[in-house]
C-alpha cells in the first residue's frame, strides 16, 4: 500500500478511503467489519463516514457500526484514520444541523459516542454553511482540537472561494484551517478542475473524490446492460452514451476492467489524495483494490481526455 499526506499535514493516509455509507442499511453489521477488517489488512488506513449515514436504518447507524467494530480491539482504532462529518440534519429541531458552534461541538460529541472512540482524526464540514461566519465556525473547531477530540479539519461539497475564505480566517487565528476538501470528481464530472482544485494546491487542501465511477456509470455500465437499473441512472447513460461506449472501447483495447481505470484515472491527478470508494460487498471492496497496481501511460491518459474533456484552471479556461 502506498501512503501520501493529507494535504499539506503530516498525517499519513493510504491511496484509497474507504467509504462506509453503506454500512448499517445497506451492508449488514458483519459484513461491514468483515471489509473493515480486510481493509486494515491490505494497509486502507483511511476510513470516511458521517453522522447523517444509515437512511433506512436511521441516522447514525453506520456510525454505531463502525463504533462496534473498534470495540472488538485488536488496535482497530489507533490504526485507523477515522473521518466523519457534521451539517447534515439529525433531528428536526433547528439547531441540530448546519455549521453552528453548538451543532459542530454537540455532533463531534454524539459522533464519539456513537463510534465509541475519544477522537476523531478528520472532522469534516459536509457542506458549506453561508450562514454561519467562519468565526464561530472556527471558534468551535479550536475548542475541539484543544480537547483532543478533533486532530484535524476538512471539508466537503465547498467551492474554491469558500475554501480560500476558511483557510484565510483560519490563518488570522492562528489556526491550521482545512487540511482537505471531498468534492465530487470522476472522469464525467471534471468541474471541480476550473477552481477548486487549484485552490486546494494553493492552501494545500488535500482532494478526496467522491463518487469516483460516477454511479456506477464508469464501471462498464454498457457491457452489464439488461440488469435492472433505476430510470435515473437509465436516463445519465443514454445522455453519455457516446462518451461511456468510447470509453468502454479504450478499456477493451487496454484489457483493462473499466472501473479500475476510473479510480486509477483519479490517483494520476496531483491535486487528489485518495478517492473515496463505498463498496456493498466484500467483491465490490476486492475490485476496488486493483486500481492501486494500475499505472496509466501518457497516450492512455490523453485518449481519457479525449473521450471526457476536462478543463484548465480558470481564467484559462474561458478568457484570452
Amino acid at each position: 500500500m502506498d501512503y501520501t499526506h493529507l494535504g499539506r499535514s503530516g498525517l499519513s493516509v493510504s491511496r484509497l478511503c474507504l467509504g462506509t455509507m453503506n454500512f448499517g442499511w445497506k451492508t449488514e453489521e458483519p459484513d461491514a467489519h468483515a471489509i473493515l477488517d480486510h481493509a486494515l489488512d491490505e494497509g486502507v488506513n483511511f476510513v470516511d463516514t458521517a453522522n447523517s449515514y444509515g437512511f433506512d436504518a436511521g441516522k447514525g447507524r453506520t456510525e454505531e457500526v463502525l463504533g462496534a467494530w473498534f470495540a472488538q480491539g485488536g488496535r482497530r482504532r489507533e490504526k485507523t484514520v477515522l473521518a466523519t462529518k457534521v451539517y447534515g440534519s439529525m433531528t428536526d429541531w433547528p439547531n441540530d444541523t448546519f455549521l453552528s458552534a453548538r451543532n459542530v461541538v454537540r455532533s463531534c460529541e454524539a459522533s464519539l459516542r456513537r463510534m465509541q472512540t475519544d477522537w476523531i482524526d478528520l472532522y469534516q464540514f459536509h457542506h458549506v454553511d453561508l450562514a454561519t461566519p467562519w468565526e464561530e465556525i472556527w471558534q468551535a473547531c479550536e475548542t475541539l482540537v484543544a480537547q483532543g477530540k478533533v486532530l484535524y479539519v476538512g471539508s466537503s461539497n465547498h467551492a474554491a472561494w469558500q475554501i480560500a475564505v476558511a483557510n484565510e480566517a483560519a490563518a488570522r487565528r492562528h489556526f491550521l484551517g482545512l487540511v482537505s476538501e471531498q468534492s465530487h470528481y470522476n472522469l464525467l464530472t471534471r468541474h471541480v478542475e476550473l477552481e477548486v482544485l487549484p485552490a486546494a494546491q494553493h492552501y494545500g487542501v488535500g482532494i478526496i473524490p467522491w463518487s469516483p465511477l460516477a454511479g456506477g456509470l464508469l464501471a462498464g455500465v454498457l457491457a452489464s446492460e439488461g440488469g435492472e437499473r433505476r430510470r435515473a441512472r437509465e436516463e445519465r447513460v443514454e445522455r453519455h452514451r457516446p462518451a461511456l461506449q468510447a470509453y468502454e472501447d479504450a478499456c477493451r483495447d487496454w484489457g483493462l476492467a473499466p472501473a479500475d481505470v476510473g479510480v486509477a484515472w483519479l490517483l494520476h491527478q496531483p491535486a487528489v489524495t485518495a478517492p473515496i470508494v463505498g463498496p456493498r460487498t466484500m467483491e465490490q471492496f476486492e475490485g476496488a483494490l486493483a486500481a492501486l497496481d494500475l499505472t496509466l501511460d501518457e497516450a492512455q491518459l490523453a485518449r481519457l481526455d479525449e473521450v471526457f474533456p476536462g478543463y484548465r484552471p480558470a481564467p484559462v479556461e474561458y478568457a484570452w
